[in-house]
């Protein structure tokens, strides 16, 4: 088979030495229903492991995000607690300006000082303001310089529809976010700070002697739900950002512009009962595994092993994995040096007439120049197999 001959299988026919059969399986018809109304301004349904996106409206919308900005203050935080920077036993100084923010509120005092630990669970269970100016005010000197490191990192998430003022969430001119931003920022709190997402699971907090209760009414209503956090405004409406694991799939949902506390959590469970009963998260592929071998020529090896540098992972309706088809290309005559992690060809996903997904072939090893005998032999038989 020529090396620009494209090859086409299936998944689930691999067999355990990576090889390829050209065997389309039939499966049985898949019925999906089309996606609930969502009484919202804008919306999404996101598979956490895959990032694809099952069901939207106006997800790119700019809206007010009300205290869903404080996802950003908390992944900030989060990320300092990573590295090291900052730890949860850190005693945070609480300023005037913290003390005095109006709205929901932690009820830190002036003059004190709080734990960050104890900070952060006023961020995301209690929604404090003065917890959030209280937790910008120590990582970056002041809010304003906070709101611009907010900025930097929705620019590093690809949050195209973002841009923030305050810490808060508190109603300011030329501060917004959108549906699918905050989704993208909750997969990557879900992602890169596994062992502080439990935080988004506790339904209540205690602080100077004043229980709260998480405004996430889905906390209580639905087991598979351990996140992320509510939002309310005039302007905004009732926000909720939502997440829930069930049988190994893990789903995010977004709401925003509805008209009640109870609405915002009764659309978003509209929004997971639909994707975890009619979708799945599918691992098509492991980082590294053998997809093709290609021919290579003026190596020290002539055959050059193809993969990818990343899992991955599908959102397909249940049961249709049978129906994914995989079309590989490779570049025609393979030249060593050959650099492993470069990419030599192109891994397209299809489901029917659909592209579900490109990605780049990579090589996953490396293939060095053969000797001058070997890169002349292969030249001449590179010149006689032109002629034919």
């Amino acid at each position: 088979m020529s090396l620009q001959t494209m090859r086409f299988f299936t998944f689930a026919l691999f067999s355990l030495f990576g090889s390829v059969f050209a065997l389309q399986a039939q499966a049985d018809d898949i019925m999906v229903p089309r996606a609930p109304e969502i009484e919202a301004k804008s919306y999404v349904l996101m598979d956490a492991q895959s990032g694809q996106i099952i069901v939207e409206h106006n997800a790119d919308q700019r809206l007010p995000p009300a205290s869903l900005t404080k996802l950003m203050t908390a992944y900030i935080t989060e990320e300092e607690l990573q590295k090291g920077n900052i730890s949860e036993k850190d005693m945070a100084p609480i300023s005037v300006h913290a003390w005095k923010m109006g709205g929901s509120r932690m009820f830190v005092r002036e003059g004190t000082r709080v734990p960050v630990g104890d900070l952060l669970k006023g961020i995301v269970v209690q929604s404090g303001n003065d917890a959030s100016v209280a937790m910008a005010e120590y990582i970056a000197g002041s809010e304003d310089a906070f709101a611009d490191l907010m900025n930097q990192h929705a620019q590093r998430l690809g949050m195209k529809n973002t841009h923030y003022m305050n810490a808060t969430g508190w109603p300011t001119d030329n501060h917004y976010s959108s549906a699918h931003d905050l989704a993208i920022l909750a997969r990557a709190i879900i992602r890169n700070f596994p062992e502080h997402y439990k935080t988004y699971d506790i339904k209540e907090f205690t602080y100077n002697g004043i229980t709260q209760q998480n405004r996430n009414l889905l906390l209580w209503r639905d087991p598979s739900v351990d996140g992320l956090k509510t939002g309310h405004t005039d302007a905004a409406g009732y926000c909720l950002v939502a997440s829930a694991k069930k049988d190994g799939m893990r789903l995010i949902s977004v709401v925003m512009g509805t008209d009640s506390e109870n609405a915002r959590a009764r659309e978003s469970q509209k929004l997971l009962t639909y994707g975890f009963r009619f979708y799945e998260t599918y691992k098509a592929y492991s980082a590294g595994d053998v997809l093709d071998t290609a021919e290579v020529w003026m190596g020290q090896r002539d055959q050059l092993r193809l993969g990818l540098t990343d899992d991955l992972v599908l959102t397909i309706p249940r049961d249709s994995h049978n129906d994914l088809q995989a079309q590989i290309s490779v570049q025609p005559q393979l030249k060593a040096p050959i650099v492993q992690g470069q990419s030599y060809g192109k891994l397209t996903v299809k489901m029917g007439d659909k592209t579900l997904v490109e990605k780049p072939l990579v090589a996953l090893e490396n293939v060095e120049e053969a000797g001058f005998f070997s890169k002349l032999w292969d030249h001449i038989m590179l010149f006689f197999k032109s002629l034919f």
